[in-house]
């Protein structure tokens, strides 16, 4: 069995977060020293705050701490007692890059095992797996047993491999902090990223992950960025030119995936339609025919007939959706007197809001929409349950009871022909 160090090192600086801000994030970070030293959260909090945003965060990072440990202690709390934006997952430095029998039993299933929970608290959350790196001159602590971690870049190669297939298996989005620090090794030497020990990061090394953080999190371009956190404009700069360069460049890459809506029609017999969809990365897909009628199926149900009162224009909407992200697809189909079909594709509206009240609410939440057309609406519980679904008419107010519910945080989800709209209903009793 493969050794582990285990490190502990005290926080450098404390919590910096925005009173105002262009975008909001709450993000929990589980992991250990590597997150803590130097205080990673605070310095994303802080680029955030520099670039107009704001990051609330919390942490569990004790040192050495390994996914396993994570799954029976504190973390699994923090991830039920937050309505987070997204987690951090960062696995104990060496563990993902020894033998692929080791890792499967030792990582794999408790990397599963924390985002299946994650998913579970809040389906609309995004897991995010923190890529580390090699160390500065490899694992020679275990090199006699499994060769490749004699380098940094065998043991770098191993991580970057695993933390892959972690994030590809189980959904979730990867910071490539290990490909930013390894971009920079490359082409600029003279930065040292690493502490005395070889392993842990400098403040430079922070930075960096720091900047690939503010990019998976907030989608915008690191270049922009304002905050050095102490270090010389130049050395600053040329680490977000490398976040530019692996994480914003290639953003798509990086982040879950994303559903892609797509929509066709096959045949048509009388005023009876066969559309068909072949979108991907989609759990569910909820079908408005433009005749004031809908349904919803899952994705692997991919054809759907249809049958229309009378000649005319409908306009015809699939929405694809995942983990509360939703791609839509919309064609026109023009039923002649003849029953001939000429299906036409055009763009989506702009989307569209609505506004919950009272909230927190105790007897009834009011749910109103300026905009006309049909829409589903759901509310979702904190454990991902859908307390309740109904296709609604966007131009009258809606009112669910909630005396019955228990108190706590509610996912309010309302699916139209222009994509999906997530906000968040308190009830307080």
């Amino acid at each position: 069995m493969f050794k582990k160090t285990l490190f502990t090192i005290a926080l450098l600086f404390g919590t910096a977060v925005a009173c105002c801000a262009q975008q909001a994030r709450n993000v929990l970070f589980i992991g250990n020293s590597y997150t803590q030293v130097n205080n990673l959260p605070a310095m994303v909090a802080a680029i955030a705050e520099s670039m107009g945003d704001r990051m609330t965060y919390q942490s569990n990072t004790p040192g050495g701490c390994t996914f396993s440990q994570h799954c029976t202690n504190q973390s699994m709390q923090l991830i039920r007692s937050g309505e987070w934006d997204a987690v951090v997952l960062q696995e104990q430095s060496q563990l993902p890059s020894f033998p692929q029998s080791q890792v499967e039993t030792e990582v794999f299933p408790y990397a599963k095992r924390l985002v299946d929970s994650i998913y579970a608290n809040n389906p609309c959350c995004e897991p995010m797996f923190y890529m580390t790196w090699g160390r500065k001159d490899g694992d020679g602590q275990n090199a006699a047993e499994f060769p490749v971690l004699g380098t940094y870049e065998g043991m770098d190669s191993m991580l970057c491999e695993r933390y892959t297939y972690m994030a590809q298996t189980n959904d979730a989005s990867l910071c490539p902090v290990g490909r930013v620090w390894h971009y920079l090794r490359d082409n600029n030497s003279d930065i040292e990223l690493y502490q005395a020990d070889g392993s842990h990061p400098s403040v430079a090394g922070t930075y960096a992950a720091a900047c690939a953080f503010y990019v998976l999190l907030f989608h915008r371009n690191p270049e922009m960025i304002n905050y050095n956190a102490g270090l010389p404009e130049s050395t600053a700069s040329t680490i977000r030119m490398a976040a530019h360069d692996i994480v914003y460049a290639s953003l798509a890459q990086w982040l879950r995936p994303v559903p892609e809506s797509s929509l066709n029609v096959t045949e048509t017999v009388d005023r009876t339609v066969t559309l068909v969809s072949t979108s991907v990365n989609a759990d569910s897909l909820i079908w408005f025919f433009g005749d004031g009628t809908d349904t919803q199926t899952s994705a692997s149900q991919t054809t759907h007939e249809h049958t229309y009162p009378a000649p005319g224009s409908y306009r015809v909407s699939l929405i694809a959706s995942r983990h509360c992200m939703a791609d839509t697809a919309t064609i026109t189909i023009d039923i002649e007197s003849d029953s001939s079909v000429v299906a036409i594709q055009h763009c989506p509206d702009e989307p569209i809001d609505i506004a919950l009240y009272p909230n927190p609410a105790t007897e009834t939440l009011n749910i109103t929409a300026q905009a006309s057309g049909s829409a589903l609406l759901e509310v979702i519980s904190s454990n991902g349950t859908a307390l309740w679904h109904r296709a609604i008419d966007l131009s009258e107010s809606v009112s669910i009871p909630v005396a019955d519910w228990p108190s706590g945080i509610y996912i309010v989800r309302l699916v139209t022909s222009s994509g999906t709209l997530t906000k968040r209903a308190v009830v307080k009793h």
